[in-house]
């Protein structure tokens, strides 16, 4: 039964991330591509060298644009950036 709970949490909280990565890309195209392309991304002198580096820049972009996200919502742009471009974890 353990096992099954286990099993069952993993499956939720894998599609749960799966949909925030969706918002975050959501977020990112309608409010960070306004001021720029994916070229910050992919650039090879990019200063974004971890997971926290990363979140503290859209933290700051946020801020910037006078957004006023959710923690949650940063995080799902964190994400999303991380997987398709910088590939952190």
């Amino acid at each position: 039964m353990k096992y099954f709970i286990a099993l069952t949490s993993l499956l939720v909280l894998g599609s749960t991330a799966v949909a925030d990565v969706k918002n975050g890309q959501q977020l990112h195209d309608s409010n960070c591509m306004k001021c720029h392309d994916d070229g910050v991304y992919t650039r090879e002198d990019r200063f974004i060298k971890n997971h926290e580096a990363l979140k503290t820049q859209v933290q700051r972009c946020e801020l910037n644009l006078g957004l006023q996200w959710f923690d949650e919502q940063v995080d799902d742009v964190t994400n999303y950036l991380d997987q398709t471009y910088y590939n952190f974890k």
